[in-house]
């Protein structure tokens, strides 16, 4: 931040005759112990003209305009004669007044195509359907010293669209979004909103919806995500493609990480992802050594190894929030011993399974139960834990060291469609469109004295991204090798 950051001044008297009577009455507050005690009215004056119009005209439709208009109208076919009110968000204070950067909702997202904080979707019932309005912030008022008062002016934090930009961009009708509390405040009929975004647009529903009626709305556009459509497949591929130039870049760079921690490759993967997309599409897992056993190590702040493993679970999320999921376990040195190459090759052999039972009409679980089956095997073979197989399978003792499901759905969500009932994801079967997850691993940690000592510390995890397709699956992240002599073959050619 600059020096300018502790201004945000009170507004002048002239500032707040021009603001109106409502305006007037909540002036833009002045920051404790800024250095400006105030805004003379010349000044005031001066900052209310002399600016071009800077109206932008003949913009085309966003990319995904067509499937956000589709999204909407699947909506309004299920909960015909009823409101639905979909807001995308607030900002979130991070420390005292800074904010963390703003991620909208992705139901608000997804039907809209939209990204800006506090804007709403709101679906009226029509006799023919709905009619859709987009409300939205209008531009930084210029009248009341709004675009340079206020933290969360135009000067501070960039120029918004026009609300008739935004009708331009998003095929949608705009309006003020301040009016839209007390517009829903006086609304009739049947009302449904999606619940955790947006307080003081669920405080002015309060006594027109209920718990259960909002959550069908929330399941019902989670499983709406289940298949997804050729923009999102696209996206999709955008991210994987993207993710896997960053695991290219950590391995040019182990030796630097080597000198510092985890850490350079967590920032190394994150520049790719900034440059070529929106952000990482959650906290890049950079887990050297015995960290590797922790499924979520995000702290990224260990060694870095030669001889060690690192296992490295990141994804690049686009622009329109379509976020990439894969792992891969490296040898830092670019070579694996012998017992990191025999779990390797283990789960491997049970990814391979894995991916093999993703077809359309198999059973969301069957991949989960070909992947684990083969990890049992091996374990009975080491002699890791005491057979039959069918045994342990069905006391799940093999989770000692499998730890987690072998898969989830992804799309706007790493772990997409969350909300969706379980007969129509766990136990649901497989389409042609789903895009879901094949992630083995083993995981033997430091203090597990059930298993050699040659074992301790050392976890393997792979990770693919996969299509399902009419005729099987297609593996989004293929670009990436998986075999551990052609991992090996890959990391010399980086590196050399």
């Amino acid at each position: 931040m600059t020096v300018a950051d502790q201004l945000i001044p009170a507004v002048s008297d002239a500032a707040a005759d021009a603001a109106g009577p409502d305006e007037a009455e909540e002036p833009i507050k002045q920051r404790k112990n800024g250095l400006y005690p105030g805004v003379s009215d010349e000044l005031a004056e001066s900052m209310k003209s002399g600016w071009a119009d800077t109206e932008l005209h003949d913009l085309q439709p966003i990319a995904q305009a067509a499937e956000t208009a589709a999204r909407r109208a699947a909506l309004s076919a299920r909960f015909p004669g009823e409101r639905l009110v979909i807001p995308a968000g607030n900002l979130k204070t991070r420390s005292n007044d800074t904010e963390y950067a703003f991620r909208s909702s992705v139901e608000y997202a997804y039907l809209t195509g939209n990204q800006t904080e506090d804007g709403v979707l709101v679906l009226e019932p029509a006799a023919d359907g709905h009619t859709a309005t987009l409300y939205l912030l209008p531009r930084s008022n210029r009248e009341n010293g709004e675009f340079w008062l206020s933290g969360q002016g135009e000067l501070w934090v960039g120029r918004r669209h026009s609300l008739t930009e935004a009708e331009q961009l998003y095929g949608i009708p705009a309006s003020d979004v301040r009016e839209l509390p007390e517009k829903l405040k006086e609304a009739t009929g049947p009302v449904r909103v999606v619940r955790g975004y947006d307080a003081g647009i669920e405080a002015a529903l309060h006594d027109k919806v209920t718990a259960e009626r909002d959550e069908e709305l929330r399941v019902f556009l989670s499983e709406a995500r289940l298949v997804k459509d050729e923009f999102e497949i696209g996206e999709l591929q955008k991210a994987v493609d993207s993710t896997v130039r960053g695991f290219e870049d950590v391995v040019k760079v182990l030796d630097k990480a080597e000198a510092t921690s985890e850490r350079y490759i967590e920032g190394t993967f994150f520049l790719r992802a900034r440059v070529e997309g929106n952000d990482v599409g959650y906290g890049s897992i950079c887990a050297s050594g015995p960290h590797a056993c922790t499924l979520h190590w995000v702290r990224n702040d260990g060694p870095v190894r030669s001889g060690d493993l690192l296992l490295l679970d990141a994804g690049v999320e686009t622009h329109t929030y379509y976020t990439a999921d894969v792992t891969r376990t490296l040898p830092i040195n670019g070579t694996y011993s012998e017992i990191q190459k025999k779990i390797y090759d283990a789960v491997y052999e049970a990814q391979e399974a894995g991916i093999a039972a993703v077809k359309p009409g198999a059973k969301y679980r069957d991949f989960h139960d070909a992947a684990q089956r083969v990890l049992t095997e091996k374990l009975v073979e080491w002699g890791l834990v005491e057979g039959p197989v069918e045994r342990v399978l069905e006391l799940g003792l093999q989770r000692r060291w499998t730890l987690h499901g072998t898969g989830h759905m992804l799309g706007m969500d790493v772990h997409d469609c969350a909300a969706a009932r379980t007969e129509t994801y766990v136990e649901g079967t497989l389409e042609p469109g789903m895009v879901l997850t094949v992630e083995p691993g083993l995981y033997f940690q430091t203090d597990d004295l059930t298993v050699p000592e040659e074992y301790r510390g050392i976890g393997v995890r792979i990770e693919d991204d996969t299509l399902v397709t009419e005729d099987g699956n297609r593996n989004l992240s293929a670009g990436l090798p998986r075999r551990s002599d052609e991992v090996e073959a890959w990391m010399a050619s980086l590196k050399g």
